[in-house]
């Protein structure tokens, strides 16, 4: 039987767009969101850096995982 191998490349790039894709929607709510609704709640700014931190996150650990460590232990 042959194991089923995932697409490491795939999964990597797949990561690092949707970090990107999350960083920026958390800098537009920062930026947009005040100018076009007002004031934003507590947790709507909490929110927004969150994704902020968690974008960075996901964009840069996806391909190391992916793309250098996951190859390294198959």
């Amino acid at each position: 039987m042959e194991r089923s191998r995932i697409d490491n490349t795939r999964y990597a790039r797949g990561g690092f767009v949707a970090g990107v894709a999350i960083f920026v929607l958390g800098i537009l709510g920062h930026v947009v969101g005040p100018s076009v609704i007002g004031p934003l709640p507590a947790w709507e700014q909490t929110l927004f850096a969150l994704m902020e931190g968690g974008g960075i996150l996901l964009a840069l650990c996806s391909p190391i995982v992916f793309a250098v460590v996951l190859p390294l232990i198959e």
